[in-house]
């Protein structure tokens, strides 16, 4: 639970088929070649974090041990095994979802990026999101937290399935733009925590005075700015890349149309 390149927004989250016959460049123009790994600067560290996040988060939830997790029990039977099963998808996810929004390795290996695509889809998002409505149902942080953690799942569910949907009716185009939401929702749980993280540092100090010194009521503040600006930041950086890759395509097409034609004598 969530990417910038230069000039280009990240390339599909997963892809089924061949390009349509529209990506085909017109007759007489050289096919426009793929660009090299290395220069898509935030490749590596993409990997990095998301390899770091999940080393770090999945351990304690390995053991299946609830002494071990660190969200506290809200008292609900259900929520440390719906919570395990979607750490552990949302794993999976996270994992995977950096080999799709590389271009050159979508470009590259086709078949694997449909494959990977696919363990995204089925093995990362879906469990993960349909865990995600129970445990934000219940979350122990309060009832902001609950409607925050509720929508972002949904939301991810809703973009990844129409993703999902759009490629296998060949609608390449729509298929990146909703892939790119699913990213965006997808690597959230990372800016969730340090957005959190920052919120912690920010109001720590007011913990006499604001809060009274009551330590819950901090803890539940951050928890739902943590929560809400995770994703929302996310989503509107992402539809910000979309709209600039758009406005960029526009501004070249009117170029092509207010160029002057030359005539041969």
């Amino acid at each position: 639970m969530t990417h910038s390149t230069s000039g280009a927004a990240p390339a599909a989250v997963s892809g089924y088929s061949d390009p349509p016959a529209s990506a085909v460049p017109p007759t007489g123009q050289p096919p426009k070649r793929a660009v090299s790994w290395w220069r898509r600067p935030w490749v590596l560290p993409l990997a990095v974090i998301a390899v770091a996040f999940v080393a770090f988060s999945l351990p304690p939830y390995l053991s299946f041990d609830p002494a071990t997790s660190r969200v506290p029990e809200p008292g609900y039977r259900v929520h440390y095994p719906f919570l395990v099963a979607h750490v552990l998808f949302g794993s999976v996810a996270l994992l995977s979802c950096g080999f799709q929004v590389w271009p050159w390795f979508r470009q590259r290996y086709p078949a694997a990026h449909r494959r990977i695509g696919r363990l995204y889809v089925f093995g990362g998002v879906l469990p993960a999101g349909v865990t995600g409505v129970v445990i934000g149902a219940i979350s122990p942080f309060g009832p902001a937290v609950r409607v925050s953690n509720v929508l972002l799942a949904l939301l991810w569910l809703v973009c990844t399935i129409t993703g999902y949907r759009m490629a296998r009716q060949r609608r390449f185009v729509d298929h990146r733009r909703w892939m790119i939401r699913s990213f965006a929702l997808t690597a959230s749980i990372i800016t969730n925590r340090i957005y959190g993280a920052i919120t912690a540092v920010v109001l720590w100090p007011q913990l006499a005075t604001t809060f009274g010194g009551d330590e819950d009521e901090l803890t539940r503040t951050i928890a739902t700015i943590g929560a809400w600006s995770g994703w929302v930041v996310a989503l509107l950086v992402a539809e910000w890349w979309l709209e600039r890759g758009d406005m960029a395509r526009r501004r070249a097409a009117a170029q092509r149309v207010d160029r002057p034609v030359r005539t041969h004598r």
